[in-house]
Order: structure tokens, then C-alpha cells, then sequence
């Protein structure tokens, strides 16, 4: 596997470049940070368009002929949804992504980038987690069913490049976190669920929340709008069969991340800890070296993001009654 930084940058003015998966939370980041390039933004919506049915998806790109194809739509959720509805995040996420990768290679779109995630890696990976990691150990149960269908992503990426040299990569973001998230205390993933479970304790005068886990666990999280900044700039200048890591470099305890979620929403009262949750992988850190040693470096510091995403949740809401929300 070659890896290849392009001399000269891609040039996204006038492109036609479809993002997949719009509405949701790198999605929409991702619309964000294409607007300042000059490009024509393809979108669809779901209830217009189902990933899921091959022949639709194909009829749609080959009526809107994107130039390329930002691949973000997908199945998302905690380690509860994970755990609970595995057939769904594996059946889903695998059709979503083989129905556009090929409907993208039919309508010969010039370049495709498809986001996995780092759930790919295994559950006992050495730290921090190189890209060569990749099958090199099993992986986490909590989520093996959505790191299953990103594997595969990945291979087709992979296998229309070394057959057809389509200029298809992949790439691997930390978890996430930001504006466009969803706020559900059972379905969400960590960030989004504490923040909200905070939010209702503080408005409605409680003293505690409990919190999934031992609080042990180290995780690195990466402001969403920074990895819409790192896709951009890979689509530009990155083109291998390699994957490629995106992450903010360093992680944190689930004790410390629910105690900074704690000072962004101003909740004061205890945070309890149930042990008797499952904690999935021990430590997951990325080592992002790589796409920062090419010239990209994430801006946005923990405490800041989520001071950010603590008020796009509450315009969010501003016309529901916080105490019942």
C-alpha cells in the first residue's frame, strides 16, 4: 500500500461534490467547511433518497452527476444502541455504503471519500493506534457489527481502486463530538448523552446523574468542525489505498470528560459511576501523525468545544420548556 500526498493540491472551485448524510452530525459540519471552497454542494434528503436501495441510489447519482462524493451517511449510536440492534448497524451500514461506492464508480464520480471510524481497530490495539493495526487482533463485541460494515467499506474502497483505479480512500476519525449531534440519553454516544442528562439534572434541581461505566475508560474526542477542516484538506491532497487516521491527538478519562461536561453546562451535583456498565475497549487513541505531518492540525481544545456545542443544544431548543425537554 503506497501512501500519496499530491504536490499540487486539488482544486475544489466549481466541483460538484455530494455529501452523503447532510443532516447529520459530520455532515452538516462538512457542508459548513465546503462552503468556503467555490464547489457546488449536492444534497439529499432521506426521505427523498434511501441509501439502503441500490437502484435508487444509482438512478440518483447518475441524475445529479457529482464530480465527488463525501461519504458520511450512516448508522449511528452509543454502546447501547450498538449492543442492543447489531443486525440493523450491520445490515444497514453495509448497504449504505456499497450501494453509493458503487453507484459512484457506475457514474465513474472522480474521487470518493469514505469515512470509517475507530471502532475499526482492535479491542486490544497498541496505543496509539497506528493505521496498520487493521485486523491484526478481534475486536470490541460492544460494536463489532458497525466496525464489521466499516471494514468492508473500507476493502471496497480499496478493491475499486486495484480494480478499476478509482481514486476511492478511506479515512478514520476519532469519536466525535459538536454541533448537529443527537441528544439522547440511551441511543446517543457519551458526549451528547452526559451533556443531556446534565442539562435536565441542573433544570430540573437534581443533585446527581449516573453515568454509564467506571469512569475509567480513556477516549479521544475530536471537535467535529476540525475533522470537516482534515476531510476537506484530504480530499485536496491525499489519494492512496492506505486509510488514513484523523484524530486530536491526545484522550481523556470518562471521569474527566463527564466532569468538563459537568463546568460546560453548569451542573454542579455529583456524577455516580455504575460499574456494573459495560466500559467497552480500556484506551482507544489514534495515532494521527501522519495527516498532521502533511500540514493539518486540529484547533478546537475540548473544554472549548464543548462549550460550543452546550449552546448550539440550547437554541437548538430555545422554544421547548428545558424542565420537560
Amino acid at each position: 500500500m503506497a501512501e500519496s500526498w499530491l504536490d499540487t493540491p486539488l482544486n475544489l472551485n466549481g466541483k460538484r461534490i455530494w455529501v452523503a448524510g447532510h443532516t447529520g452530525l459530520v455532515g452538516s459540519a462538512v457542508v459548513r467547511r465546503l462552503q468556503e471552497e467555490g464547489c457546488e454542494i449536492l444534497t439529499v434528503l432521506h426521505g427523498d433518497l434511501d441509501l439502503r436501495n441500490q437502484k435508487e441510489t444509482l438512478k440518483w447519482v447518475h441524475a445529479n452527476k457529482p464530480d465527488m462524493v463525501i461519504l458520511a451517511a450512516a448508522r449511528v449510536g452509543g454502546i447501547l444502541a450498538n449492543d442492543r440492534n447489531p443486525a440493523e448497524f450491520l445490515y444497514d451500514n453495509l448497504m449504505i455504503e456499497a450501494n453509493v461506492i458503487h453507484a459512484a464508480h457506475l457514474c465513474e464520480v472522480e474521487k470518493l471519500l469514505f469515512l470509517g471510524s475507530s471502532c475499526i481497530y482492535p479491542k486490544e490495539a497498541p496505543q496509539p493506534i497506528e493505521e496498520g493495526a487493521l485486523l491484526s487482533a478481534p475486536l470490541e463485541p460492544t460494536n463489532e457489527a458497525y466496525a464489521v460494515a466499516k471494514i468492508a467499506g473500507i476493502k471496497l474502497c480499496q478493491s475499486y481502486r486495484k480494480q478499476y483505479g478509482r481514486d476511492y480512500c478511506a479515512v478514520m476519525p476519532c469519536n466525535l463530538y459538536g454541533p448537529g449531534d443527537l441528544f439522547d440519553e440511551m441511543t446517543s454516544h457519551v458526549i451528547p448523552a452526559l451533556m443531556l442528562k446534565c442539562h435536565l439534572a441542573k433544570v430540573q434541581g437534581e443533585g446527581a446523574i449516573d453515568v454509564w461505566g467506571s469512569g475509567n475508560p480513556l477516549r479521544e474526542f475530536l471537535y467535529v468542525d476540525d475533522l470537516a477542516d482534515a476531510l476537506v484538506f484530504t480530499l485536496k491532497n491525499y489519494s492512496s489505498d492506505e486509510i488514513l487516521n484523523i484524530g486530536a491527538g491526545a484522550d481523556v478519562t470518562i471521569k474527566e470528560l463527564a466532569a468538563q461536561i459537568a463546568t460546560a453546562v453548569g451542573f454542579d451535583g455529583e456524577l455516580r459511576f455504575d460499574a456494573s456498565k459495560p466500559d467497552g475497549v480500556f484506551r482507544k487513541l489514534m495515532n494521527s501523525d501522519r495527516i498532521k505531518a502533511a500540514g493539518w492540525i486540529p484547533q478546537t481544545k475540548l473544554p472549548d468545544g464543548l462549550e460550543k456545542t452546550y449552546e448550539w443544544f440550547l437554541k437548538q431548543n430555545s422554544s421547548i420548556n428545558k424542565a420537560t425537554l
